[in-house]
């Protein structure tokens, strides 16, 4: 999903606690279709591991005759990740590849020297209605694969293991953790697992992972004697072991891995370790240079008339 004006989250109001580094409550904006609650990147943190975007959709409902337009848009340098809970997005790209993303599977297009998609909802979902809740993240690429040529990748949700352990649900997208391993390829060290937990169940989360975040999703859990209700993000403290209970049944988002070896730089859907490289992507984009998606040619959205310059993201450090 393109990256649309949202402001930058707002801390809340609960105490910090030894195990949680930073604590940061995405204020919902009103986006006419649905709601999207930002979390990545924020004044207070920009990127966790590879990850430095995070965006809540919905959950939202659709009427018959309604659903999502993102139009044609460009990336570079980065790769994109939807995992829905509920509800379907047609995903189409300018490489031809044209899928239904549906709940529990992974969609990961590996943006590289640069790609073109759009996402919408089909023809015939509009003649139904749907209800429409997910995840949409951007990760970062190691220098070495910024430039790469581009690539879509999906797995369904029956590739994905699902580790269960005592009231305790784990569905794991990138990376390994509880016995599980996913098969999605990413470029870097990635964990990012979708997480269930039964009331008054407990899972222990080891600093595997030099840095990772939770999202809550639905419930509330407990963290050092300390409760969490939907829609937070919880960065961990490195090299801490953590314990999440849940108060009630609750879904949390774990996410991380290595962080990268320098800075990023992000302005609208770019992102890229060069500054100069994201300003020749914006001329490429004016010029119409980027290939376009098949069967969605006509359509596209306008490189926006911001003559701000690419701000600089590294974890844990606000922007200079």
């Amino acid at each position: 999903m393109s990256f649309s004006p949202c402001p930058d989250p707002v801390p809340g109001d609960a105490e910090s606690v030894d195990a949680i580094e930073t604590l940061i409550v995405p204020r919902a904006v009103d986006l006419g279709e649905m709601e999207v609650r930002r979390a990545l990147p924020s004044t207070q943190r920009q990127m966790v591991g590879p990850f430095i975007f995070f965006d809540q959709m919905g959950p939202a409902e659709f009427l018959t005759d309604q659903g999502i337009d993102v139009r044609p848009h460009p990336h570079i340098n980065l790769a994109t990740v939807t995992y829905l809970f509920e509800g379907e997005i047609r995903h189409r790209d300018s490489l031809g590849s044209d899928i239904a993303i549906h709940p529990g599977a992974v969609n990961w297009m590996m943006a590289g020297r640069g790609i073109v998609h759009s996402e919408r909802t089909s023809e015939e979902r509009r003649q139904t209605g749907q209800k429409l809740f997910g995840i949409q993240t951007w990760v970062a690429l190691p220098e070495n694969a910024e430039e790469r040529d581009p690539d879509f990748i999906h797995h369904g949700a029956t590739d994905l293991p699902i580790v269960t352990d005592h009231g305790v649900e784990a569905r794991l997208i990138a990376g390994e953790w509880m016995g599980g391993a996913s098969p999605l390829k990413t470029a870097s060290e990635t964990l990012y697992a979708d997480v269930q937990l039964q009331a008054g169940r407990s899972v222990p989360i080891d600093p595997t992972y030099e840095e990772r975040a939770l999202y809550t999703i639905a419930g509330t859990i407990e963290i050092a004697g300390q409760s969490f209700g939907p829609n937070q993000l919880l960065v961990l403290r490195p090299s801490d072991a953590i314990t999440v209970k849940a108060a009630e049944d609750a879904r949390f988002m774990l996410f991380g891995g290595a962080p990268m070896g320098g800075p990023r730089y992000i302005w609208w859907n770019f992102v890229s370790s060069r500054a100069e490289r994201i300003e020749q992507a914006k001329e490429e984009w004016r010029q119409g240079r980027f290939e376009t998606v098949p069967g969605d040619e006509e359509d596209f959205i306008p490189l926006p008339e911001n003559a701000s310059k690419p701000r600089r993201a590294t974890g844990g450090v606000a922007y200079p």
